[in-house]
């Protein structure tokens, strides 16, 4: 049977289809009309590439509570399709019906009736995962905005300045690391969950010291956002949203230092799956060297945007192609297709790809890690 490494512990690119599970709790009254947003978002999703099937279902004990269903060829179409702005549009007259929601997404890992193959071609269009993923328990999210040009020092004093919420969530859900990054005026929040992400979430929302610092920053945001108003603060955290698509963490020495940096690739238009897969899977080979310096990768991906977040045994520099997540000219050369900025690393040379690399790391603001429970 085709295995797949036990190092990677989540991946969009393994070509499985996708389940997405959604949970709703409608407001008293509001079925009727929420049926007839249902029918006119259902219009839209079928036409949309790599969408297979979706159903609606109405509890049988409480019918407040509803079930969207729908599957997918794979992942990517799906993050394409849900982190568009045609999705936000589309979406938007269900949240005037909607008190709560809770999305989930699975990769298909077996099929009663469907007989299992590792073969190659299970794991094109409609395979089945082709061995589970062993993971750590964690959850890894990320959020990007920009801010208004010249209010770049205040906005990372005030993200510097806050203080951190308590760590537990509640019995199974704490906080383990947030890390805040800036390269101009765009800013990258990356979160690490023990358990419940959106538990979390609610968590860090609703606490005081939060909130005061998401206040103080909001006459700098580029997008206007009144967290007094759930729609608005909604329309603002999906657009926010940065998901993580591949990470990977190899069995590098534990005694050396470890840094954490964040990487911007700024893609091509139309090109920042490919820049995520890419890197994905150089740091899947990587990830085989247990003398290599990245101890672990995250990458996020949304639209043209796409974030490595990487802990480095060593210095960044030391190895600029192996921190940038390509290993010799013709990986180079193809992600230099990718970006926007990447002609120098067209040269694949050594000098090249550190001046590139350089242009890419992120300004740490801050990185606070969760101290462990007693």
């Amino acid at each position: 049977m085709t295995t797949v490494s036990e190092r990677i512990s989540q991946s969009a690119f393994d070509g499985s289809r996708l389940r997405v599970v959604l949970l709703l709790d409608l407001y008293d009254g509001a079925q009727k009309q929420f049926l007839e947003a249902y029918e006119h978002m259902r219009n839209h999703v079928a036409s949309v590439p790599g969408h297979i099937s979706d159903q609606l279902c109405q509890s049988i004990e409480n019918p407040s509570q509803w079930l969207i269903t729908s599957e997918w060829e794979s992942a990517p179409p799906f993050l394409a399709w849900v982190n568009s702005e045609a999705h936000v549009e589309t979406v938007q007259p269900l949240h005037h019906c909607v008190r709560d929601t809770r999305s989930l997404r699975f990769s298909v890992l077996r099929e009663t009736g469907q007989a299992f193959s590792a073969a190659p071609q299970a794991l094109l269009k409609g395979g089945l995962q082709a061995s589970p993923r062993v993971g750590d328990g964690v959850v890894r999210h990320a959020l990007t905005f920009t801010v208004r040009p010249g209010s770049e020092k205040t906005v990372a004093k005030i993200l510097a300045g806050y203080t951190s919420p308590a760590a537990r969530v509640d019995d199974h859900t704490r906080l383990r690391r947030t890390s805040l990054f800036m390269q101009g005026n765009r800013i990258v929040r990356a979160i690490e969950v023990q358990g419940d992400l959106m538990a979390a979430l609610r968590h860090v929302a609703r606490q005081p010291e939060v909130r005061a610092v998401e206040e103080a920053i909001n006459p700098y945001l580029e997008q206007d956002r009144d967290l007094d108003d759930s729609n608005s603060a909604r329309l603002f955290f999906t657009r926010a949203a940065l998901p993580a698509v591949h990470h990977v963490s190899a069995d590098g020495p534990a005694d050396d230092e470890v840094n954490r940096h964040a990487l911007f690739y700024r893609a091509k238009p139309d090109c920042g799956l490919a820049v995520a897969r890419l890197l994905s899977r150089q740091d899947e080979a990587a990830a085989e060297n247990p003398a290599g310096p990245i101890v672990s990768s995250t990458v996020f991906h949304r639209d043209d945007i796409v974030v490595r977040l990487i802990d480095v045994s060593g210095p960044l520099d030391d190895h600029p192609s192996l921190a940038l997540g390509v290993q010799g000219r013709r990986k180079a050369a193809v992600l230099a297709r990718l970006l926007a900025d990447g002609e120098s690393l067209a040269r694949g040379t050594e000098a090249a790809l550190a001046r590139h690399l350089t242009g890419a790391d992120m300004q740490l603001i801050t990185d606070r890690t969760a101290p462990p429970e007693s």
